[in-house]
């Protein structure tokens, strides 16, 4: 099935709009992409309606992978190689017949690679089509980061102590014969991040080795211990690839790099960081396809969706988004981004760094070192015709002033802010010499929110909530609105998940965030008028039946959805 038809497929089932469609079609071109890994990093559908929909058109029956009872015997059958370049995995084998996955069934070239195998082992075939999502999943499973570092520790037949007599600081320029394990080595590491869904990877001489941790679901967990003698070969590839200064070891460097990793495009931000063991690498993974989300994808529920998207609808004004650092702040200013992007808007933003860069949006990063900072960055923005302003982050009383400015002079502006919640945004911007009679006016909306843990959703388990859990629940969802709690009732439950194959025995597949959203009106205003006193804020919060980030948490949590102990936690 060519692009081309299958984009009219997805025109003509509605699944997409015709001016998106002329939009994916013109970035395919210019990109060299296909139309379906298009459609999968910009998030417009789900894998699972673009599964079925060529599944209708090639005649193929599409089936949904159950990672829970895979047997991982079977990545025997069909190399790593061969399921990554061909896009096929194996499903099941019962006999003689085996079962595969193919993402793109009608694939000449991976039909045959199949038969090669089926011929090779004596098998019957049979195919299925499987999503994106899917075919990514068994690839993880191959995990061949283990064993390739093995096999580069061995081939480059390091003796213990051989790093005091080899390597040298001032010598540290070049590799020579190390050169091809090293690099093997690196990539490995970065791809195994990748797979794993990684958000850092930490490299760390110890004194007596060196250590690899990957930040996963926001905790970290390492994942190789290497000899010491390879903290200095691996460190100087990784400021090869990152073009820093080999021979400067004395001061911290900081750069970035894009490489093609699983047929997608990750920017790696690299900082090395000096210390006695030698230097500590530490560097953020971007993988667009998983930092960058839809409004439909953050959780949002019924009634916060509602607000906010009354908030994007309108001409201008600010939306100001708060929580302390790593609560996912970047990502939902992303995702109001991308919703507010189109062809006839022009949005311009200021970011330190640029984490994510997206199609349409003229992103720029400010260098403080001289003198390019979010306030100056701010003014030459006003003069760039902008409909659509995003700040990184409001830091200081100028950069709040000139936000407050652009947002009664008619634009959209989108910020983050430090508070503890969406009530604290209001003294704070006051608290930055903001006149408060121009905040009615001026902003929008606020949003706080935090970051919780998703439980496995394979292996979850409910219990009835002990009294002391219910009766927090029972004073949480007092203020509720009742359309948010109709499915909820006596006795709670809460859930746990003990692990499983799916999660790899961790209980929790990812992070969602918990919301707070708060919207200007007269309530509000008044309560700026007489002074703005947290109590009278958050009085007019209640009354506007405001969901707190508790609320929020228990609700998901009845849901099963995230464990009521974390949320309690994180709310305290």
């Amino acid at each position: 099935m060519t692009d081309e038809n299958f984009l009219t497929a997805l025109t003509k089932n509605q699944l997409i709009d015709d001016q998106t469609a002329i939009k994916i079609r013109r970035e395919a071109y210019l990109a060299g992409r296909s139309i379906e890994s298009l459609i999968y990093e910009h998030h417009l559908l789900s894998d699972e309606k673009v599964a079925q929909l060529k599944s209708s058109i090639l005649k193929v029956p599409y089936k949904k992978i159950d990672l829970s009872n895979f047997d991982d015997s079977l990545l025997k059958l069909i190399p790593e190689e061969t399921a990554r370049t061909y896009a096929v995995v194996p499903i099941s084998k019962s006999g003689n017949n085996l079962i595969v996955g193919m993402l793109n069934p009608d694939d000449l070239r991976a039909q045959e690679a199949l038969k090669y195998i089926a011929r090779n082992n004596h098998l019957d075939l049979g195919v299925y089509l499987i999503s994106y999502s899917d075919w990514q999943d068994i690839l993880r499973k191959y995990s061949p980061f283990r064993s390739e570092v093995e096999a580069a520790i061995r081939s480059l037949s390091i003796q213990p102590g051989s790093a005091k007599k080899l390597v040298k600081i001032e010598e540290a320029k070049g590799m020579g014969s190390e050169e091809a394990p090293i690099i093997k080595l690196v990539a490995s590491t970065f791809r195994e991040a990748v797979q794993n869904k990684a958000s850092d990877i930490h490299i760390e001489p110890q004194q007596n080795y060196l250590r690899i941790r990957f930040r996963i679901d926001g905790e970290l967990q390492e994942v190789a211990s290497l000899p010491p003698e390879l903290a200095q070969p691996i460190i100087s590839r990784i400021k090869v690839l990152s073009e820093m200064k080999l021979d400067e070891n004395r001061i911290p460097q900081d750069s970035r790099f894009r490489s093609l990793i699983l047929d997608r495009e990750i920017d790696f931000r690299v900082a090395t960081f000096p210390t006695p063991n030698g230097e500590k690498i530490a560097i953020r993974v971007l993988d667009s396809s998983v930092g960058l989300k839809s409004l439909d994808q953050l959780g949002l529920d019924a009634v916060n969706s509602a607000i906010i998207e009354r908030a994007l609808n309108r001409p201008f004004g600010m939306i100001l988004i708060s929580g302390p650092t790593g609560s996912g702040k970047t990502t939902t200013l992303y995702a109001l981004l991308q919703r507010l992007n189109n062809e006839k808007v022009n949005i311009v933003s200021l970011e330190d760094p640029v984490e994510y860069f997206i199609s349409g949006v003229n992103q720029s990063q400010v260098k403080p070192e001289i003198g390019y900072d979010f306030a100056s960055g701010l003014r030459q923005i006003l003069r760039q015709d902008p409909d659509v302003i995003m700040v990184g982050e409001i830091r200081d009383n100028e950069t709040a002033g000139l936000a407050v400015h652009a947002a009664l002079t008619g634009h959209i502006v989108l910020s983050t802010i430090h508070t503890n919640n969406a009530v604290g945004v209001i003294p704070r911007l006051i608290d930055m010499k903001v006149e408060p009679f121009l905040l009615p006016a001026a902003l929008e909306l606020m949003i706080s929110q935090r970051l919780v843990s998703v439980l496995c959703q394979s292996c979850k388990v409910a219990q009835d909530a002990p009294k002391e859990i219910s009766d927090i629940i029972d004073k949480a969802l007092l203020d509720v609105p009742e359309e948010l709690k109709k499915d909820i009732s006596k006795p709670y439950k809460i859930y746990h998940s003990p692990g499983c194959p799916v999660c790899n025995g961790k209980g929790v597949t990812g992070r969602m965030a918990i919301y707070e959203v708060l919207e200007m009106n007269s309530g509000i205003e008044k309560a700026i008028e007489s002074g703005a006193k947290m109590s009278d804020l958050e009085e007019e919060a209640k009354r506007q039946k405001m969901l707190t980030l508790r609320q929020d948490g228990i609700l998901k949590a009845l849901k099963g959805l995230v464990s009521i102990e974390e949320v309690l936690r994180e709310t305290d």
